[in-house]
């Protein structure tokens, strides 16, 4: 890649901002627009919701930020990669369909990011409500800090 182009990152949070803890990726996402990218990275940030049905396909990276049950306690942080998710990680119903379509893109040799990266949080309460549990809520300048240091590794 010249130095003079900047690396493409889509950051797509996921998750239901209706049942509480369980849209924690959106919920990142939205503060992530707080905080300026680094200069040498073309930064997306896209509110994915419960969508699998994302243009992602041009960007270098793709970060997925989501709730995830992994039977850790509440606030725990996963970094993981495609294949960490379809040997041990129990993922939600959208990170499957979004992982699905990604492997078929690269399949097909359609346009797909280099790199997936995905941060977890394990959830404290999955239910109705729209806001997060205190021990999330807690958790975000963390999980901010994680998105920004990996940016800076682009």
């Amino acid at each position: 890649m010249s130095q003079d182009r900047k690396e493409k990152v889509v950051v797509v949070g996921v998750g239901n901002l209706l049942l509480k803890d369980e849209g924690i990726g959106v919920h990142v996402a939205r503060e992530l627009e707080n905080i300026p990218s680094p200069p040498n990275v073309e930064l997306e940030i896209i509110d994915g919701g419960t969508s699998s049905d994302l243009e992602v396909g041009k960007a270098d990276k793709l970060i997925i930020i989501d709730a995830a049950m992994m039977g850790g306690k509440a606030g725990d942080v996963y970094r993981l990669s495609p294949e960490d998710v379809n040997l041990s990680f129990h993922p939600t119903v959208h990170e499957v369909s979004l992982l699905y379509e990604l492997e078929l893109k690269k399949i097909l040799k359609l346009p797909h990011p280099r790199k997936v990266i995905m941060f977890g949080i394990e959830p404290q309460e999955i239910g109705w409500g729209l806001e997060l549990s205190e021990e999330l809520k807690q958790k975000i300048p963390q999980i901010l800090s994680l998105v920004r240091e990996e940016l800076e590794k682009t």
